[in-house]
Formats: C-alpha cells, sequence, structure tokens
C-alpha cells in the first residue's frame, strides 16, 4: 500500500492512497473467516460455514468491508505519521476520492478536519465601549400603568356608548367565503381586544364604532400566507352582532396594589415595584442593546482582527446548510432553473462562501474566548431553556425537546447559549456606571 499525508495547516489534512489489490484480497479473506464463524447457512452447522460460501453468497458486502478496513487502516497510519491525536478531529473524515483501477486497486483520497489554533491575543481590547443603560421615570410609569391595565378585572360598560380601541368587544360571528360559512369562523360571545391584531387585518378596525345589539357585516381578506391554505388570499364577509363592552377599570397605583404583584416581597410599597419594574426594563433594554447593537459590530471585529485555518470540510458543510435553505425558501419554478442548469447551484455556493466562512470562524473564535474566561453550559441549562420556550408557545415541552434531540440541534443550541453568555460577560465588564 502506497501512501502519502500532507498537513496542509493547523486544520487540515489530506491523505492519498493507494490500495492494492492484494491488501483488499488479504481483507476479504479475513472478514469473510470472521464472518464465518457466526453465520448461519442452511445445510451448514453454526461456525462451520465454509469460507467459499459465505464469499459467494456475500460477495458485496464483503468486498465493502474490506475496503472499509483498508481505508481505516490508511486513515489512522496518515494521522499516526503527522501525530495527529483523535482528540484533535472535527466531525468524520470525507473521503474524496474512491477510485478503482483496472488492476484491482483502488486510489484513495481523504480530507481530515481538526481543530485549529487559535490565538486570541489582546481579545479584551477589542470588545466595544458599552453605555450604560438608562430608563426614565416616565418609561418606568407607563409600564406600571400598563400592568396595572393588564391585571385589572373586566368591567361591562352600562352606559350605551360605541367601541372604541382598547375595549373589549363581546361578539358573536360567522365568516362565509363565496356565500359558503367554513370551519372554525363561528363562535359565540367571543370576547375580542380591539388593537390586539388578533383577528385578521381589517377586522378589529371594522368593529369600532359598533354600539350594542348591532349587526354588521365585516368584510376582510385573509393574508396570502394565511396557516389555512383554503382560505389564504380569498375575500371574506364575517356577519358581527355585538352583544357588550367591556373595559379595564385600573384602580389606584398605591402601596395595597405594589403588595398584590409582589406577594413574596414583604412590606412592599409602590416605590418597590417601580424599583422591581426599572430591574425589568434596564435588563431588558440591555439584552436588546447587546443583542443587536453591539454583538454585530464585536464579531465583525473579531473575524477580521483574529487570524487562523479553517477546517475546510466545516465550511464546506455551512456553505451547504445554508445553499439548503436558500432552496427551501424558493418557488417551484425557480428549483426547476436549478434542475436545468446545475451551473447556477455552484454560483449561489460561491455567493454564500463569505457568510459561510464568516460564521464558521466566528463559532471558533466563541469557542475559544469561552474556554478563555472559563464559560460551560451543561445539558440541564440546555434543557431548560427548551422546556420555558416551549411553554411560552403553548406546546408540551417534553415532546419539544425530543424533536430538537432527534433533529441534532442541541449541539447549536447549547453554542447560542455559551455565545450569549460570552458576550454578556465581555459587555458587562466593560459597561458604563
Amino acid at each position: 500500500m502506497e501512501f502519502k499525508a500532507n498537513r496542509v495547516d493547523e486544520a487540515n489534512v489530506e491523505i492519498k492512497a493507494t490500495i492494492s489489490k492484494e491488501l483488499i484480497e488479504k481483507n476479504l479473506d479475513k472478514v469473510a473467516a470472521q464472518a464465518a464463524k457466526t453465520m448461519n447457512v442452511q445445510g451448514f452447522r453454526k461456525g462451520k460455514v465454509p469460507v467459499a460460501v459465505v464469499k459467494q453468497r456475500y460477495a458485496d458486502k464483503l468486498i465493502e468491508d474490506a475496503q472499509g478496513e483498508a481505508i481505516r487502516k490508511v486513515l489512522n497510519e496518515g494521522l499516526k505519521q503527522l501525530d495527529v491525536k483523535n482528540e484533535d478531529l472535527i466531525g468524520e473524515p470525507t473521503i474524496s476520492k474512491f477510485e478503482k483501477k483496472d488492476n484491482g486497486s483502488v486510489e484513495l483520497e481523504i480530507s481530515v478536519a481538526c481543530k485549529p489554533q487559535i490565538n486570541l491575543g489582546d481579545y479584551k481590547s477589542l470588545v466595544p465601549k458599552v453605555k450604560a443603560i438608562e430608563v426614565g421615570i416616565e418609561k418606568i410609569d407607563a409600564r406600571l400603568t400598563e400592568i396595572a391595565s393588564q391585571s385589572a378585572p373586566l368591567e361591562k360598560i352600562t352606559r350605551k356608548r360605541a367601541v372604541k380601541d382598547g375595549d373589549f368587544a363581546v361578539i358573536d360571528f360567522e365568516g362565509f367565503v363565496d356565500g359558503v360559512a367554513f370551519e372554525g369562523g363561528k363562535a359565540e360571545k367571543y370576547p375580542l381586544q380591539i388593537g390586539s391584531g388578533s383577528f385578521i387585518p381589517g377586522f378589529e378596525e371594522q368593529v369600532i364604532g359598533m354600539k350594542y345589539e348591532e349587526q354588521k357585516d365585516i368584510t376582510v381578506q385573509f393574508p396570502k400566507d394565511y396557516q389555512a391554505k383554503d382560505l389564504a388570499g380569498k375575500d371574506a364577509v364575517f356577519k358581527v352582532t355585538l352583544h357588550e363592552i367591556q373595559e379595564r377599570k385600573v384602580g389606584e397605583l398605591n402601596d395595597e396594589f405594589a403588595k398584590q404583584m409582589l406577594p413574596n416581597e414583604k412590606d412592599a410599597t409602590i416605590d418597590t415595584l417601580r424599583e422591581k419594574i426599572k430591574e425589568q426594563m434596564v435588563a431588558t433594554e440591555k439584552a436588546t442593546y447587546y443583542r443587536e447593537e453591539l454583538k454585530p459590530q464585536f464579531l465583525d471585529t473579531l473575524v477580521e482582527k483574529i487570524n487562523f485555518a479553517l477546517p475546510k470540510t466545516v465550511v464546506e458543510q455551512e456553505i451547504n446548510f445554508a445553499l439548503n435553505g436558500k432552496i427551501r425558501s424558493m418557488s417551484e419554478a425557480e428549483i426547476n432553473e436549478l434542475k436545468e442548469n446545475p451551473s447556477k447551484i455552484e454560483e449561489i455556493k460561491e455567493e454564500l462562501k463569505t457568510d459561510a466562512t464568516n460564521s464558521v470562524k466566528a463559532t471558533f473564535i466563541i469557542d475559544a474566548l469561552a474556554k478563555a474566561e472559563s464559560i460551560e453550559v451543561n445539558d440541564q441549562e440546555v434543557t431548560q431553556l427548551l422546556y420555558f420556550e416551549a411553554l411560552q408557545m403553548g406546546q408540551n415541552p417534553q415532546n419539544v425537546i425530543k424533536q430538537y434531540q432527534e433533529a441534532g440541534y442541541l449541539p447549536a443550541i447549547k453554542m447560542s447559549i455559551i455565545e450569549e453568555k460570552v458576550i454578556s460577560k465581555l459587555f458587562d465588564e466593560k459597561l458604563e456606571k
């Protein structure tokens, strides 16, 4: 067997080999003999099946196993020659060439991805200045009023006024498309909050102005991306009857209200509640500021300033992932065009290459920063995140976690949590006091 191992750079190894016909036949004899010991073949006792019979019946599978053993030998010897350890590898090696020759030999090329060697340098000098988050009393009081309104009980309006924005209109409705009632389009005594945007666009606006026991036909058009495909983009008429109007009666914002909102807080006052609201608002605004403004800028700087070799196969996987996402968003006509002109796929991959490369590079940098900052994320943190997100979406947490596990998404979610922790820690250290 002839082979040559080459370390292209710290992150990439290439192994080229010619596997002789004799080696493959030797491996074939070996795997056939092993199989004969355990195989059940009618007419022979177990363990007494002749090797020739095994070869005859299972030739294709045995040849595949024999070639596989030869490939593993090439890989192991190549990595040993270059002193590459298993813990340095990323993913599975890629066989970029497997060509059978007329003389029975096989020409083989294997690409191996290795963990890149990253010198972060003085990375903290690259962290941008982080301004202090200020939340004014006006915003705090506005949020306090909003909380009070959301928790206030609904009361029926006895005076006969018309519906206005913010009211809860208690209505009966039934929807029709082309004069025919459709499934799921009917309800009685439904409390619709005007301005909530929970109904089809244009519906709530037409309820405004209705009075007690008034009946009205409301005409709307279902959005083109509506979840019920048989209704998407179609005009509909809803026959609506208004029974009553309800509104929230907000009580006085005092210490008693604060005690209701903070039952576990001893001697809570309205000022205590304001301080809690301020803390929440600062945390929310800080997270948004970090995520939307500072983080993209910081990652771009890291990618630009920190240079190292990237595993080619990992970059290629990222390009293909982006390509698949782009294809999924294409129309049927666009997909057919790609099938007719495959060269366009290579053009698209070239367009995606820079972003994919930067994404892979940023991921490796974040991983290195996490190690430098001693930041870790355990499996329980990943599960907790999915659990609470599932609850917020009204889904079964166990089912959601299982779906993510089966789809192989948990490592990516874990990496996203690590990224947020790294970013938050570095930015918090630069936060103006």
